[in-house]
């Protein structure tokens, strides 16, 4: 989930948190609570208790709660066994795990040379 670059988590919406509005980070994001809005990140990480309604860019996308939205991730998008995603998403790298709910359209593009 992590590379040797990241240096941990530097943003938390917490379970007890609702944010609304856009999130930009050159980090690691990390939602455990509710989020409604926009979220550019490094890395964004929804927890199981995670609720995000809305879009999400980033390097990649790991999930393991609830997102009805778009997912753009330029390296990897991981729906792990309890997630439930409901959007398009489009990535280089797509890992759904049994158990997990994805309803919409998935969309692989090609990897960089620089990623290969």
């Amino acid at each position: 989930m992590f590379t040797k670059k990241q240096q941990g988590v530097e943003t938390i919406v917490g379970q007890e948190t609702f944010f609304k509005g856009e999130l930009n980070s050159k980090g690691t994001v990390r939602i455990d609570g509710g989020f409604e809005g926009i979220i550019n990140a490094d890395w964004v990480i929804i927890g199981e208790g995670g609720n995000v309604k809305g879009d999400i860019s980033a390097r990649g996308v790991v999930i393991g709660g609830k997102v009805e939205g778009n997912i753009n991730a330029t390296e990897t998008i991981e729906i792990k066994h309890k997630a439930q995603v409901s959007g398009e998403v489009c990535t280089t790298k797509l890992s759904i795990s049994e158990g997990a709910i994805f309803d919409g359209r998935s969309c692989m593009q090609k990897q960089s040379k620089n990623e290969a």
